[in-house]
């Protein structure tokens, strides 16, 4: 390890990269973090602040920040075709525990408090810049970047989310650690007319049969979060955006509700993005010094609603590690110290990674019995003696079985 500031490279400027970089600036490292977007990323859903979200912001004294950030929330509905709720469930429901919480924000609000006390604790941001080989020397990792000169580093983070390439090039083909649901989700801000429906604080969710499901949530004044979900089936090449919005096209041509103005305004969206629902399981996180944090090393997909809860634990216990360790000034001691993350963390990843029963068939049905017995299940689910049981349930949802006591987040 390098005398004076240990070197840290953190590949990935979301949220796990951009909270463990803060934690690591703070504790005296030297800390770049190699963002392969040209700034900071635009769009996604909704993330709440529930659970390990919440803990770990406190610690970063950054909580009011999130918080002044807030879009309104009052729940949930579920409708038909003509906008008819069949179903409800607002943000009390299940003691808070439910499927919207009343406390959420943009995830692109949430990445830009963390880049800023990122950059309050010294830490360097290349963008437009990712890792492209990576050689192990006696002292630490060579890195060649795509743009920058090589560079030594004593600890390389591979934080670039489910498609990693930190893991692609340590520990092999994306393949190997991928597990489909079945589903492709298409996600972007609708910027809102004087003829675009007001959503009134409400998450809406149209499905229909053929596995297909249009929502809309709230986001900005004066935009509105979109997402069309369906079967994971013929997808064109990630970055063939026309032949994705043909796609979407056929898809989702008769479905009704709002979807046509959903299909015209992907096209125009700065935000668009198309990817599967999947989840990522790798047996070991950390070869030497290399080390995978947040949806590189466990994506449990956004179903799970626990991404972000994730993200910030786990950047929270790869730098308890690090500190315990003491590997800043007993840098033989990292090794060990990547063993203890992985111990601590493992139990709160395969908790995450089980989804509720009959989850991927409740975002999206096959039929329209399916549908119909999905918004049955949820009326009940929030009357009489089943409410308690569901709530028990709900608050146990992705909790490390280490921390019986602690609640955690449901909406990612």
């Amino acid at each position: 390890m390098s005398k004076g500031q240990p070197k840290v490279l953190v590949v990935g400027g979301g949220i796990a990269g951009d909270a463990l970089a803060v934690m690591l600036g703070r504790a005296g490292w030297e800390v770049t973090v190699a963002e392969i977007a040209p700034g900071l990323r635009t769009g996604g859903q909704t993330v709440d602040l529930r659970g390990d979200s919440r803990d770990v912001l406190v610690r970063l004294g950054l909580l009011e920040q999130a918080l002044d950030r807030l879009v309104p929330q009052r729940g949930a509905a579920w409708i038909d075709r003509t906008g008819r709720r069949l179903a409800t469930m607002p943000v009390e429901a299940f003691d808070g525990n439910g499927y919207v919480s009343k406390e959420e924000l943009l995830r692109a609000d949430l990445a830009r408090v963390l880049h800023d006390a990122a950059a309050g604790a010294r830490v360097t941001h290349r963008f437009g810049e990712t890792a492209e080989e990576l050689t192990d020397t006696p002292t630490g990792v060579r890195v060649r970047f795509r743009t920058a000169p090589p560079e030594e580093f004593d600890l390389v983070v591979g934080a670039d989310g489910a498609h990693s390439r930190v893991r692609r090039l340590r520990f092999g083909p994306e393949e190997s650690y991928r597990r489909p649901l079945g589903l492709a989700h298409a996600w972007f801000t609708l910027t809102e007319t004087a003829d675009t429906p007001a959503l009134d604080g409400w998450f809406l969710t149209h499905n229909a049969p053929g596995r297909r499901t249009a929502e809309a949530r709230p986001g900005h004044p004066g935009t509105q979060e979109v997402g069309l979900t369906f079967a994971a089936t013929g997808l064109p090449a990630r970055q063939d955006r026309a032949a994705q919005f043909t796609l979407l096209d056929e898809v989702f041509a008769d479905m009704g509700w709002r979807t046509r103005e959903f299909l015209a305004a992907a096209r125009t969206a700065p935000d668009f993005a198309l990817d599967t629902y999947d989840q990522i399981q790798v047996p070991k996180w950390h070869a030497g010094r290399v080390v995978l944090l947040g949806d590189s090393a466990w994506c449990a997909s956004p179903l799970s609603g626990l991404g972000t809860a994730l993200a910030l634990r786990g950047a929270a216990q790869l730098a308890d590690a690090l500190e315990s360790a003491a590997v800043r000034d007993h840098p033989d001691r990292l090794p060990g110290a990547l063993t203890a993350f992985e111990e601590s963390m493992r139990p709160r990843v395969r908790a995450a990674q089980k989804l509720f029963p009959g989850r991927v068939r409740q975002a999206a049905p096959r039929t329209e019995r399916g549908i119909r017995v999905n918004a049955w299940l949820i009326r009940r689910l929030q009357s009489g003696p089943v409410q308690k049981a569901a709530t028990r349930m709900a608050a146990r949802h992705g909790q490390d079985p280490s921390r019986p006591d602690r609640r955690t987040s449901h909406a990612a």
